[in-house]
């Protein structure tokens, strides 16, 4: 079922995508030089990440998924660096 999520990063800072596929499992593309800064080598190799779904439709298009996560990135200020890594839309 298409949907929006939240990945939460043992910093406490998130990271808003979607799925339209319905995949368990995680593939993102948050900015590596965003980890390297946050994260050292050691803590790199161990960590836990958590997903949570913040929305979801069986019915939801492309179109309707990306405005629901630009919605949700903005509610939760995911595209400010000292909250989260998401890189765009750009804070207003």
């Amino acid at each position: 079922m298409p949907n929006v999520y939240r990945l939460t990063y043992p910093n406490g800072k998130i990271y808003i995508d979607q799925d339209l596929l319905d995949q368990i499992t995680v593939v993102e593309s948050v900015a590596n030089e965003a980890f390297t800064r946050d994260f050292s080598p050691a803590q790199q190799h161990d960590f836990t990440v958590r997903k949570e779904i913040l929305w979801e439709s069986p019915d939801a298009d492309h179109d309707e998924v990306t405005r629901v996560m630009i919605e949700w990135i903005e509610r939760l200020r995911a595209n400010e660096p000292d909250i989260g890594y998401n890189r765009w839309p750009p804070p207003s």
